[in-house]
């Protein structure tokens, strides 16, 4: 049976890991957030005001190109981050920061609108919800160079535009799951509990892996 899954939340809130888990516990492909391959992503960081648009109209266009092969594939796949996250968080972010003008912004949305259009929503959006602390926390332990500045300012708007998107969010099943305390990697207790409830809302839909 075909089905997506996709797996959204603020940097640190473990999408990777629950991507991760979901490959190992039923077989889904994985796919996973080019982050690296972004070549306007130094200009960016450098001067944020000049290439805030470019970089994420090139986000959007190779997620865009992501979402499409993802629609290809037979069988369940599992998405970390969407382009849903891209538009609705951290490019409205940036325009709310006015490095991304009115102008382009409104370019960048007509972009958006017609991409929506041409891809399908996940079968099931899995929303990975935690504290500012928490998030600071990981982000620190996995040492990713260009997250290791990142203002508490910043964090907090994405997270203020997280949770506004998905409060909205209407495309498709809606899990959210709180992760402070939650370990389904290494407690069997939470491995089973989100196990159980991703089933409750996708019956039959995956199948165990060996």
């Amino acid at each position: 049976m075909k089905r997506s899954i996709a797996i959204a939340g603020n940097m640190g809130s473990g999408k990777s890991t629950l991507v991760e888990f979901l490959a190992r516990q039923y077989g889904v492909m994985p796919f996973y957030e080019p982050n690296d391959e972004n070549p306007y992503l130094a200009d960016f960081y450098r001067d944020m005001r000049r290439f805030a648009f470019q970089s994420q109209v090139y986000f959007l266009s190779n997620k865009f190109r992501l979402h499409q092969e993802l629609d290809r594939q037979p069988g369940v796949v599992a998405l970390d981050r969407t382009i849903f996250e891209d538009a609705e968080v951290f490019a409205t972010a940036l325009h709310q920061m006015r490095k991304i003008s009115k102008r382009d912004w409104e370019t960048y949305q007509g972009l958006y609108q017609a991409i929506l259009d041409a891809i399908r929503p996940p079968d099931l959006m899995i929303y990975l919800r935690c504290s500012m602390r928490t998030l600071r926390q990981r982000i620190r332990l996995r040492g990713r160079r260009m997250e290791q500045n990142v203002p508490l300012a910043y964090l907090k708007r994405l997270d203020r535009l997280y949770e506004d998107w998905i409060g909205r969010y209407t495309m498709s099943e809606l899990l959210v799951l709180e992760t402070d305390d939650l370990d389904y990697v290494h407690d069997l207790v939470h491995r089973l509990d989100v196990m159980q409830r991703i089933e409750a809302v996708l019956p039959g839909g995956l199948a165990a892996g060996p």
